[in-house]
């Protein structure tokens, strides 16, 4: 009744209490300090390497609901996060080093978990395994991952379009179509006149971008390209590439625009839809400033910015189970932001559901997932359910969340603090039955 656990970062550390708890014994595998990945530098678990803001701490924010969801289920990374916390205004931050030395020390004490500093290089032959090696997942290892789900399944570099929420679109600029009508009005459609065009192309080359770290240099593939690179290029590139207005007339007109920006829908509730086309290295606070200036967008709110840089991923939708089990091997699951979450707070909730749905399979238990409704089962949901032909990682957000039932309508802040509410009182019957399957089973 063992389990191994591939990586000490967030998720895999959370995944070894869960199971823990759940009475089994667990091998984690960390590499460092024999070693580093390029991102790492200290040889504690649960290294917080970006940032150290677990972002909002208010129930306005999904990541805020997550976070709360992992405190009532006696989440390891809660636990740190709430003791070793600095001042942050209305977010949660912490002490980087205080925080890695608290689950270090937790992880190390528990009499269940065997800590083993070395590096797999391979997916364990036999046995229950948890693959938590993180974004940034070593060469050999992501080779022999890619050999498990297929090459064409794991991806190594993200290129990410920003995503819109549905109900900040303006469609009296905006219209719904396909084009030449083909499909039925699948897509959100902008138009721009030549000189917004013009403008807008203005504002792409000029605007500030992210620079890569030196082990995220990578050449990028055409159909991948960012939208500044293509803009570079020449002042019609993008007219005659992805901003194509042929066979999209504008119902107010009649005639095609000089360029049209498509939002293509992004989850199966329409809440949410993406910039097709739009990958970026823009910085964040200029993709809000320049695509705030697209018709149609100028109160947009962004459930996502756009991205380019290296991460480990593997296509979720076509390669794990409502367990995030693989399909094709029932001993092997999945954790953090190798399955296509993004951030901390995902990748520790994803740890968490990993350990308990791994442990209780092995143990021959019932594995029930925490309700849609809820912020971990949204992300769960999302993983199971997205597009595979568009698959990319996603941060928690209430657009991933079934809409509410009530028919009154609510104004966008009292939405999600309502979605918030249903999240808690549907996760809570839920952890109750856990914990009282736990008490009887004496764990």
């Amino acid at each position: 009744m063992d389990i191994t656990i591939i990586g000490g970062g967030l998720a895999g550390c959370e995944a070894a209490w869960q199971a823990a708890a759940e009475g089994l014994h667990v091998t984690l595998y960390e590499m460092k300090p024999l070693r580093y990945s390029p991102a790492h530098q200290r040889k504690e678990l649960a290294e917080l390497v970006c940032s150290n803001s677990l972002r909002g701490a208010g129930m306005n924010n999904a990541v805020g609901c997550l976070k709360e969801e992992l405190r009532r289920c006696h989440s390891l990374f809660l636990a740190a996060a709430d003791a070793t916390a600095i001042p942050a205004g209305g977010a949660l931050a912490v002490d980087r080093e205080a925080f890695a030395a608290f689950i270090t020390a937790r992880l190390t004490a528990h009499p269940r978990i065997k800590l083993i500093r070395e590096e797999l290089t391979a997916i364990p032959a036999a046995g229950t395994v948890i693959i938590a090696s993180g974004p940034l997942t070593s060469p050999p290892l992501a080779a022999d991952i890619a050999r498990f789900t297929g090459a064409e399944q794991l991806y190594f570099y993200d290129a990410i379009a920003p995503i819109i929420e549905a109900d900040s679109i303006d469609f009296s600029r905006a219209w719904r179509a396909s084009r030449y009508a083909k499909g039925g009005d699948d897509y959100i459609n902008c138009p721009l006149g030549k000189e917004e065009y013009l403008r807008f192309i203005d504002d792409l080359n000029g605007a500030e971008k992210v620079q890569p770290r030196d082990f995220e240099q990578a050449i990028h593939f055409e159909g991948c390209m960012p939208i500044e690179e293509l803009a570079a290029r020449g002042p019609l590139t993008l007219a005659f590439g992805p901003m194509k207005p042929v066979g999209l007339p504008d119902p107010r007109t009649g005639r095609e625009p000089f360029a049209v920006i498509q939002l293509r829908q992004d989850n199966r509730h329409a809440t949410l839809f993406n910039i097709v086309g739009f990958q970026t290295k823009l910085t964040y606070p200029e993709q809000r400033r320049i695509f705030r200036t697209i018709p149609g967008l100028h109160d947009a709110r962004f459930a996502r910015l756009g991205s380019m840089h290296r991460n480990t991923f593997i296509n979720a939708p076509r390669v794990l189970d409502e367990r995030l089990r693989a399909s094709t091997d029932p001993r092997i699951f999945f954790a953090g932001q190798i399955t296509g979450v993004e951030g901390y707070v995902e990748s520790a909730g994803s740890g968490f559901l990993a350990g308990i749905f791994a442990a209780r399979t092995l143990k021959g238990m019932t594995v029930v997932p925490p309700p849609q409704t809820t912020a971990l089962g949204a992300l769960l949901t999302h993983l199971r359910s997205a597009d595979p032909e568009n698959f990319q990682p996603m941060n928690v957000n209430y657009g991933l969340f079934p809409p509410l039932t009530e028919t009154r309508k609510l104004k966008r802040a009292d939405r999600r603090l309502a979605q918030a509410e249903r999240a808690l009182t549907d996760l809570a019957p839920w952890w109750a039955q856990l914990m009282e399957e736990r008490r009887d089973a004496g764990e």
